[in-house]
């Protein structure tokens, strides 16, 4: 099979604008080796935030998704106030030849001469059988691509081309017209000529028939004017007259001579703006990828491996549920994961046990690369696990977790294995808290809410649109794991965020609504301890940016405050938030990568 060079991108606002469009596309892309896109555009009203459209964004995106899914169609959504702006700029990112769009009067003459590769604008649905397949040709600037389109469907439909004449005789003076028409009446594909010599509309509509053709193809108007329609006149009232399916196309090649010139409307890059318009975007629901079969297609078809680590430290009355129900669902039921490895701090309860009972391999983390030294901590466990498990994705969730579900762990992966140009994602949740014999439905987080994200909402405004960057839940490709340092305790997510960020950029980050999340809840003694490494490793990340030092070395300890029956007294703990390098910089990792040479 040839490599995949090219890319036709369909779009419009709503599935009916664009499943029916799907397999036409299909047929454009088979005659072309063209990869395919589905791209789900959702409206902003100007003076709303772009961050009110996530829950239409993701709705959209799971409508295209299960239809369109067959490993070949890409899917993906964007938010935009100005939606033919943001659809120049998908265009362009994506090295995208050619548009499919379905007749609208949205599509403005300004936007769709201002599209960077061919467009094709349809006003209907292939029939079950195509026989014949009507050509107007006029020799304008947009004729090559009207055969080459008919080309296209001719030979996937093995369909004959009556080419309708109507081109002036003056014309014929121009040699370029005359080679054409030349060239025309070689192709064996035209079995038949039809002459027009009056109204053009009115033969065409009259050759519309579906007795006598199934598709019409035709070319743009060649040199618009103010308040023509965007498609021309000419093919304006055809396609109102006419009962098939109709193409209108314009090749990217061909430049107006007297085209508008009027300003396209700036676009904010202000990062309130960057942040609302990636909340709409990159914010997944888990009930996006509940198809997991779906999701197995999609990984075998990428070649992907994927592992699964649970860091354990006494979880003795949780693992044994999550170990279960993580097996029965991704092993046994579905093969979406390949390892399930518990990375173990060196449990003092029955924890290493119940694991090797149910057959999951233990690695206890101290005992991983213990030339480097061995820290306590999750992060430290974290980056132990990355020499250790096998995965060209990772997933890691937190193993105290009461109501476990599936949910936790194809939610992360998801969003990876569908959209490539992701390389990290983050769980959220709403998190029970308990008070007394009442329990607040969103009451926990409290470090999360008093620390972490007014930090980064004042230091790294890029990340405030997280929901939960504590979050114990999340997944990320190997490459961008094992480029990343780790904090070894409580700083790991915090400091994963930051230098994924400033590594991969915000685009490359997502999150997703894991529900509810049920598990045991700190101390505000312990709380405490967690806020203080979090400011430390955001002040120290700013300062290494600014080159400065913002915290003395003998300003990492904390003075906690004990009470005890009617007295308070003062307890000082060493609290550093120290951090591991990038794994790929450890020689004994990139030997057993395979990887050349030392980092």
């Amino acid at each position: 099979m040839k490599p995949r060079t090219k890319q036709l991108m369909v779009v419009g606002t709503t599935p009916d604008e664009i499943l029916p469009l799907v397999p036409l596309a299909k047929t454009l892309a088979r005659a072309e080796n063209t990869g395919l896109l589905l791209c789900g555009l959702v409206t902003v009203p100007p003076h709303e935030s772009l961050s009110t459209a996530a829950r239409a964004t993701q709705q959209l995106r799971q409508q295209l998704e299960t239809p369109a899914h067959d490993g070949e169609i890409q899917v993906i959504v964007r938010v935009a106030h100005d939606i033919w702006q943001e659809t120049r700029r998908v265009l362009a990112h994506e090295k995208c030849d050619a548009m499919l769009v379905r007749w609208a009067d949205t599509l403005s003459l300004e936007a769709m001469r201002e599209m960077p590769c061919d467009v094709i604008i349809s006003n209907g649905i292939l029939p079950g059988k195509l026989e014949r397949i009507l050509l107007p040709i006029r020799g304008g600037p947009h004729a090559a691509l009207a055969l080459q389109v008919a080309l296209w469907f001719a030979h996937a439909e093995q369909a004959g081309i009556s080419l309708l004449h109507a081109t002036p005789p003056v014309r014929f003076r121009d040699a370029q017209l005359r080679e054409l028409f030349k060239h025309l009446h070689a192709l064996p594909e035209i079995t038949q000529w039809l002459r027009v010599r009056d109204d053009a509309v009115e033969a065409i509509v009259e050759n519309a028939q579906l007795d006598k053709h199934q598709l019409l193809v035709m070319g743009a108007i060649a040199r618009p004017q103010r308040g023509d329609p965007p498609i021309g006149p000419t093919a304006q009232s055809v396609l109102k007259q006419i009962n098939i399916p109709a193409l209108v196309v314009k090749s990217r090649a061909a430049k107006p001579l007297n085209a508008i010139t009027e300003p396209a409307t700036p676009v904010d890059y202000t990062i309130s703006v960057v942040v609302d318009k990636w909340f709409a975007e990159n914010t997944f629901h888990a009930h996006e990828f509940e198809n997991i079969q779906q999701l197995v297609d999609l990984k075998e078809r990428q070649g992907l491996t994927i592992s699964l680590g649970l860091p354990t430290l006494n979880e003795e009355a949780t693992i044994g549920n999550v170990i279960k129900t993580m097996r029965a669902k991704f092993v046994r039921e579905y093969p979406l994961i390949d390892e399930i490895v518990v990375i173990d701090s060196n449990s003092t309860d029955c924890t290493v046990e119940i694991a090797e009972q149910l057959g999951v391999p233990v690695a206890r983390h101290p005992e991983i690369l213990p030339q480097y030294g061995v820290w306590a901590g999750k992060g430290e466990a974290l980056w132990n696990s990355l020499y250790i498990l096998k995965g060209d994705l990772i997933a890691w969730i937190d193993t105290d977790i009461v109501n476990i579900h599936p949910r936790f762990v194809y939610g992360i992966l998801g969003p990876l294995i569908r959209e490539p140009r992701l390389m990290y994602v983050k769980g959220f949740y709403q998190r029970p808290l308990r008070l007394g014999r009442k329990m607040e439905a969103r009451g926990g987080g409290r470090v999360t809410e008093l620390t972490a994200r007014p930090l980064l909402n004042l230091f790294y405004p890029e990340l405030s649109g997280f929901v939960q960057p504590l979050a114990g839940e999340y997944a990320g490709r190997r490459e961008a794991l094992e480029a990343v340092p780790f904090f070894v305790g409580y700083g790991v997510e915090t400091g994963l965020l930051i230098d994924i960020l400033n590594q991969f950029g915000l685009s490359a980050m997502g999150q997703v609504d894991l529900e509810e999340r049920v598990h045991r809840n700190q101390s505000l003694h312990a709380l405490s301890k967690m806020a203080f490494e979090i400011t430390q490793v955001v002040l120290q990340r700013v300062g290494e940016t600014r080159g400065v030092e913002l915290i003395q070395e003998e300003n990492k300890s904390m003075k906690l405050i004990r009470h005890e029956a009617d007295a308070f007294q003062l307890d000082v703990a060493d609290i550093r938030a120290r951090e591991r390098p990038p794994m790929l910089t450890i020689p004994e990792y990139r030997a057993l990568r395979g990887l050349e040479g030392n980092a």
